[in-house]
């Protein structure tokens, strides 16, 4: 059973992660409407892993027994100046979610949840490798100005990315 201090925290985080989501596609449809077919390919990715981010903590927070109570998705940025200023709140979402996980991570520790804790470390290393993925890119597009052909380069190599679920459903 959750403490009540983390069913709380538990449930900001789903709001969080669907949020996350929201904002990702906000940025795909952005991106596609500019003509970066690859780039909003890679946002698209990045909205169907925060949508199963978000159900892995509703999934969580019902198995323990808590009760999942969702909020209004607040609103997200729709305009942007270019792919950089993109994936530069990209970055800078990325880093406050962190901040979240680790915050929630906090709470498990001083309430002495254990399971929660266990549970959450999956997402700690989750965005360690989310931060430094988005890093890259950024000092890429840095590296080319966000121009040109290395920006279509990209934009190509972005196409190629694939969704891969990393929760599978139980047999």
């Amino acid at each position: 059973m959750l403490k009540k201090s983390i069913e709380v925290a538990l449930n900001q985080q789903i709001n969080a992660e669907f949020h996350s989501a929201y904002l990702y596609l906000s940025m795909s449809s952005y991106l596609q409407s500019i003509g970066m077919a690859g780039c909003a390919n890679w946002m698209k990715v990045q909205y169907q892993e925060e949508l199963v981010h978000a159900t892995r903590f509703f999934d969580y927070v019902v198995e323990r027994g808590g009760r999942v109570e969702l909020s209004p998705i607040k609103e997200v940025i729709v305009n942007f100046k270019n792919v950089l200023d993109v994936f530069e709140e990209t970055l800078r979402h990325e880093v406050t979610v962190t901040g979240l996980i680790n915050n929630l991570m906090d709470i498990c520790i001083n309430e002495g949840d254990h399971a929660s804790k266990s549970f959450l470390q999956w997402f700690v290393d989750e965005q360690v490798e989310e931060e430094a993925n988005v890093e890259q890119i950024l000092h890429n597009l840095k590296l080319i100005n966000g121009e040109g052909q290395g920006l279509l380069m990209m934009d190509r190599e972005m196409q190629s990315r694939v969704f891969v679920n990393p929760f599978p459903a139980k047999a």
